[in-house]
C-alpha cells in the first residue's frame, strides 16, 4: 500500500516535470528562436548569450525540473516493475527510454556544447564576419536537435500521462 502510494506519486511527479521540461523546450522552438531569429548576426548571438547564462547559472527552478524531471522519472520507473504490469509496464519503460535517449542525450551531446561556443564569444572582438560565420555553425543545427527533442520529450510526456490515465 504505501509503495503503491510512492510509485503513484512518483509517477504523477515525473509527468508533472517532464511536461513542464518539454514545455520548456517547446517554447524555445516556437518563440525564443524565431524571435531571436530576426536578429543580426552579432544580436541574436548576444541574446542567445545571455538566455543561456540566466539557464547556465544555475537557476533553481530550472535545475529543479531539469534534473527532478530524470530523477523522477527513473525513480518511476523502477518502482513501476512493482506496480505496473502489462501495456502500462511497457509504455514506461518506452517513456523513459525515449525521454533519456531522446531529449536528454540530445540536449548534453549537442545543444550543451553548442550553447557552451556561444558563451565564449566576446563581442567586444567579435566582427560582422565572424558573427555570420558563429550564427551559421550554431542556428540550423541547434534548432533541429530542439525540434528533435522537443518531439521525443512530447511523446515521452504523453506517454507517461497515459500511464497516470490507466492507473
Amino acid at each position: 500500500m504505501i509503495t503503491e502510494t510512492i510509485f503513484s506519486n512518483m509517477l504523477m511527479l515525473a509527468a508533472f516535470l517532464c511536461t513542464l521540461a518539454t514545455g520548456f523546450i517547446l517554447i524555445f522552438a516556437i518563440v525564443i528562436m524565431p524571435g531571436i531569429g530576426t536578429l543580426t548576426d552579432r544580436d541574436f548571438l548576444r541574446a542567445f548569450q545571455v538566455i543561456d547564462r540566466v539557464i547556465q547559472n544555475s537557476q533553481p527552478l530550472f535545475i529543479l525540473v531539469w534534473v527532478g524531471s530524470v530523477a523522477a522519472l527513473l525513480i518511476a520507473t523502477f518502482l513501476g516493475f512493482g506496480q505496473l504490469e502489462g501495456v502500462s509496464r511497457i509504455l514506461i519503460i518506452v517513456a523513459a527510454v525515449v525521454y533519456i535517449f531522446g531529449m536528454q542525450l540530445p540536449t548534453v551531446a549537442i545543444n550543451i556544447p553548442l550553447n557552451n561556443r556561444v558563451q565564449t564569444l566576446n563581442f567586444d572582438t567579435l566582427d560582422e564576419p565572424s558573427a555570420a560565420a558563429e550564427r551559421s555553425h550554431f542556428e540550423d543545427r541547434w534548432n533541429r536537435w530542439n525540434v528533435i527533442r522537443t518531439t521525443f520529450a512530447g511523446f515521452a510526456s504523453v506517454l507517461l500521462l497515459i500511464v497516470v490515465r490507466l492507473m
